[in-house]
């Protein structure tokens, strides 16, 4: 035999082992053998039993890697020779040796289950382990109609099972005037001459791999299917209209399209997220809650005015909510409409307040949002109202940011992307790096975030 189908052998044996694994406890169960207590003697029985089998089965050549249409029976014959055998070598010990009676009936029970599981189990795994030479005349042949990339596309997901890799019988050409450059050698059929080919050649099944604007084209290549009783299936084209981040999902009777599918669209990533959050936050506002009370007093030492400044900010899913932060200025912008960005050396900023800010500390206040529920650890940073709307208007998917909530710290700004947005650069780079870290986000990633928030030397480059 050609080492293509030694690959058989082991199947075969796993399949033996377990049919006599199974005649064994079978046994048992009908004869209420476990009564006795020696699951010891069992283990040894069964390992015994097995042995001999494998044992006599090899000098029987019952592994060996049999082909061709007398597959079955071949495999038999070999199969009940060694059977014989083995129930020959038993009956010679049952008259040799005084086993007591509850063993004998085992010893009878296991014979007689062998052939009646034998005949079964070989029967599956000639099946399931035959050549694929051998179905090569029994698989489905399907047609693609199309011989764009998404019908490529679909033939490469065939092929690339080793199952299914004869079933393309070829492409339908449904536009020659857009692929006259680049012609498909394996066309076998255009639209047009679509019902004289399947009337001289059969296919099992027509994948339709069309854009949506060729309803005419897949119209057509339905009425000729049905004519010929070929079964069609049809690739809708959804990486064509929104892209590769998409999800579909099954509701009733109906599909459903996540057109952009981000990972913690998913519910474990975002449960990880959320318990993750609650315990980062919860351990924050403990173990620096004496740094808090310090910082309280000092800034009341300082200036007049509340300790806490919390203006409305946007949120998840654009709604506004109230952030807290550890006041930094002796005259604070508006906490509604404020539109007035802070600057490098902002007469506003208190002595207190500039040290809060170079190190971010002035946002640790906003550990209590994370425990609310309206922020995040890290995330993208929630912007005032007007300057979202600017962003909004300017900037291509922004406010994808606000798919999911805001954050203490980003991407964005451990990269030196926090700070103003007077410049077009600015606000591009703000932009990509908040959308950057949805797609990838990871537990790790907001780790790696957190890390870099404190020791990362970007982050505190354009604080004041």
């Amino acid at each position: 035999m050609t080492n293509h189908h030694k690959s058989n052998v082991p199947v075969l044996v796993f399949w033996d082992v377990i049919s006599l694994s199974i005649a064994f406890f079978v046994s048992l169960y009908f004869y209420r053998i476990n009564d006795l207590n020696f699951q010891r003697m069992e283990v040894v029985f069964l390992i015994a039993l097995i042995s001999l089998w494998l044992i006599i089965g090899y000098s029987n050549k019952l592994y060996v890697d049999w082909t061709g249409s007398s597959l079955f029976k071949s495999r038999m014959s070999k199969y009940f020779k060694t059977y014989f055998i083995l129930a020959g070598i038993i009956g010679i010990m049952y008259l040799i040796f005084s086993f007591p009676k509850d063993v004998r009936n085992l010893l009878i029970a296991v014979l007689a289950g062998i052939p009646s599981l034998g005949i079964i189990t070989n029967s599956l795994v000639i099946r399931l382990s035959a050549p694929i030479k051998e179905r090569r005349a029994k698989m489905s042949t399907t047609l693609i109609a199309g011989s764009g990339l998404l019908a490529n596309k679909v033939a490469g997901f065939l092929e690339s099972n080793s199952y299914a890799k004869f079933a393309v019988q070829g492409f339908i050409e449904c536009s020659p005037e857009v692929n006259a450059t680049g012609k498909n050698d394996r066309v076998v059929s255009t639209l047009e001459g679509l019902k004289d080919y399947l009337k001289d050649n059969f296919a099992d099944e027509i994948i339709i791999a069309l854009p949506y604007n060729e309803l005419d084209k897949i119209k057509s290549i339905v009425e000729v299917a049905d004519y010929h009783g070929t079964r069609i299936r049809f690739v809708p084209d959804y990486q064509g209209i929104f892209g590769e981040n998409f999800k579909t999902y099954q509701f009733g009777d109906l599909q459903l399209v996540n057109i952009r599918q981000l990972p913690l669209d998913n519910w474990f990533p975002n449960l990880l997220k959320n318990v993750f959050d609650i315990i980062f936050a919860s351990a924050v506002l403990l173990f620096l809650s004496p740094i808090f009370i310090l910082i309280g007093i000092v800034i009341k030492l300082n200036s007049p005015g509340p300790v806490f400044y919390t203006p409305i900010r946007t949120g998840k899913g654009g709604k506004p909510f109230k952030v807290y932060k550890f006041r930094s200025m002796s005259n604070n912008d508006s906490i509604l409409g404020g539109i007035q960005s802070t600057v490098k050396d902002d007469p506003r900023i208190t002595k207190v307040g500039k040290f809060l800010r170079k190190y971010s500390l002035d946002e640790l206040p906003q550990f209590i949002n994370v425990l609310t529920g309206e922020m995040s650890v890290v995330g993208p940073r929630p912007h005032r109202v007007f300057l979202n709307q600017l962003m909004q208007e300017t900037e291509d998917k922004y406010m994808v940011r606000h798919y999911y909530k805001p954050g203490i710290t980003g991407w964005a700004q451990v990269n030196g992307w926090r700070g103003p947005l007077d410049t077009e650069e600015q606000k591009k780079q703000r932009t990509s790096h908040d959308l950057e870290y949805l797609k990838k986000w990871s537990l790790w990633f907001d780790v790696k975030i957190i890390w870099l928030t404190i020791f990362g030397k970007k982050t505190h480059e354009e604080a004041f």
